[in-house]
């Protein structure tokens, strides 16, 4: 509505302007070409009847054509400034009178979540804060974005987050954090002020450009992030994976009891067979908790699901375990992967990929447009000669960090036609895109929005957050409404979707119990599952 107010004086402004000129013109029109001197004041009367149709005539009829035109002149602009222009000044108003008033202040939250303001990142963040119960506050400066924020039942504080005002009306006082994703200047501001209504409360902020991250720590910013160094860092992470024989990044539930993905290799031992004719559980012991087809996540995956090269697995076991299923997911060719990898794009997440494989003495091949990038290879990764001169043939991994979400689209359906046994990994901006481009040929596909809202979580909760490109919680819930009951007889993971991996008794950890295994009523449960199946257990047992 600010802007509604300003186009609203400029407006108001014009109108002005031009009905003075136009004073001037038929005061000096009367005198000169009708002989009939009016006053200044008489002529401001005529130029606001005519522009306004109340009574306009007292001074006709005009006797010279250039009277005449004066007047169809003033008679055209009256129509155009009053009853074309006005209305849609005017609409607006009306619609701020009639509809939903966002609130500008919350009371009585505490030790909730503060953030500034509403982003993809942050829905992901909210829909872990949902999950677990946090509460939190959402300040949005723009009041349409705050309107449809209430109508999704979201708490909502209309204001600027760079006030203290509005922060203290955000309960900041009492927040654990604040969260600060608007512009690298503006998220500067937030945190500067946050500190000085709150010192005690931690800040976390986002940059664009990695540089300036000493600068958010000047204004007081605990924690900063660059999105898209994050997704680099995650990219590599898998990357690394897939030429490794080592188990990758595992949340660690017990001594000897981890949560881990295994990406499934083309060729590999459980390729192409169903859930079921793939006996992970009985062959190896670990429990397969939910998977990824084709960018889908399904958990708990149907006994009739088919794992083939761009299935992945989220698995809990003992390392023992998980070795033995990672011997079951790498290719029976090639145990891991030893040829060159591709990084097309060499920006900010590009760039990342390749310092973090180089850590790891991982050979890569740049490729990017720009000719001033210090870069192995200059051009168009969709170009047949680019891939060719960036060694595609020999290549066994490909990582799209381009900046459009279109671009990595068509990129992959080049790659998925010219090098058919290649693996793509893929950055994506948008969450929406994400399917595409796994439909399009991709083996492996991260979220920006995604990566960013699980680090925001995982560093708010302090605590890992499975990984930080997932689409699973991991929860512990207290036993006491299962106490007595066996997980046959309650028949948990169909009524619910989550799967118990662990159960803590006593101290001890236990992830190998069976179907008949009874619940103690102190036992505190290690649950998995996607949001939606969490907040069934949660809502069904607790």
């Amino acid at each position: 509505m600010d802007t509604w107010r300003r186009r609203t004086v400029y407006y108001l402004v014009g109108l002005v302007a031009v009905m003075l000129v136009y004073v001037g013109l038929y005061h000096h029109v009367m005198a000169t070409y009708e002989d009939d001197p009016v006053t200044v004041l008489h002529a401001a009367q005529v130029v606001v009847e005519t522009f306004t149709t109340t009574g306009f005539g007292s001074d006709s009829p005009w006797t010279t054509p250039e009277s005449n035109l004066l007047i169809i002149a003033m008679d055209l602009t009256g129509v155009v400034l009053i009853f074309l222009a006005l209305p849609v000044l005017l609409f607006p108003l009306f619609e701020e009178t009639i509809s939903t008033t966002p609130p500008r202040a919350v009371d009585g939250v505490e030790d909730h979540v503060v953030v500034c303001a509403f982003s993809p990142r942050i829905r992901a963040l909210l829909d872990e804060l949902d999950v677990l119960d946090i509460p939190y506050v959402v300040v949005e400066s723009d009041r349409d974005e705050a309107v449809e924020l209430v109508e999704e039942d979201l708490p909502v504080v209309h204001g600027d987050p760079e006030s203290g005002a509005t922060l203290e009306n955000a309960g900041v006082d009492a927040a654990r954090a604040v969260v600060a994703d608007v512009d690298d200047e503006t998220n500067a501001s937030i945190a500067l002020t946050s500190k000085g209504v709150s010192p005690e409360t931690d800040v976390i902020t986002f940059v664009q450009t990695p540089e300036i991250e000493t600068y958010h720590r000047y204004a007081g910013a605990d924690h900063v992030y660059s999105p898209r160094q994050l997704i680099g860092q995650s990219i590599a992470s898998k990357v690394s994976r897939s030429v490794s024989a080592e188990i990758g990044d595992a949340v660690e539930i017990g001594e000897d009891f981890e949560i881990v993905e295994f990406p499934v290799q083309a060729d590999s031992d459980i390729a192409g067979t169903r859930m079921t004719e793939s006996r992970i559980r009985e062959r190896t012991g670990a429990n397969v908790i939910g998977a990824w087809f084709r960018g889908e996540f399904v958990s708990p995956p149907s006994p009739d699901a088919l794992i083939d090269e761009q299935t992945v697995l989220l698995v809990a076991g003992q390392e023992r375990q998980l070795e033995q299923l990672k011997e079951l997911t790498l290719s029976e060719r090639q145990e891991f992967r030893t040829g060159r990898i591709i990084i097309g794009g060499y920006g900010e997440v590009g760039s990342t990929v390749a310092t973090a494989l180089a850590e790891n003495d991982i050979p890569t091949v740049t490729v990017d447009r720009d000719g001033e990038k210090d870069v192995d290879v200059v051009g168009d990764l969709t170009d047949e000669a680019t891939l060719e001169a960036a060694g595609i043939d020999d290549a066994s991994t490909v990582i799209l960090a381009l900046p459009d979400d279109t671009t990595t689209i068509f990129a992959t359906l080049v790659l998925r036609e010219l090098a058919p046994e290649v693996e793509i990994v893929a950055r994506a901006n948008g969450s929406e895109s994400v399917r595409k481009i796994y439909q399009a040929g991709a083996d492996y596909v991260l979220a920006l929005s995604t990566v960013s809202g699980r680090m925001l979580a995982s560093t708010i909760l302090g605590e890992d957050v499975i990984s930080f490109d997932q689409q699973v919680e991991i929860v512990r819930f207290g036993a006491d409404q299962l106490a007595g009951d066996t997980p046959a007889g309650e028949d948990i993971r169909a009524r619910t979707g989550a799967t118990i991996i662990a159960v803590e008794r006593n101290g001890d950890v236990i992830t190998d119990f069976g179907p008949d295994f009874e619940f103690a009523a102190d036992d505190d449960l290690i649950v998995a599952g996607p949001d939606n199946s969490i907040t069934q257990f949660a809502a069904t047992y607790t």
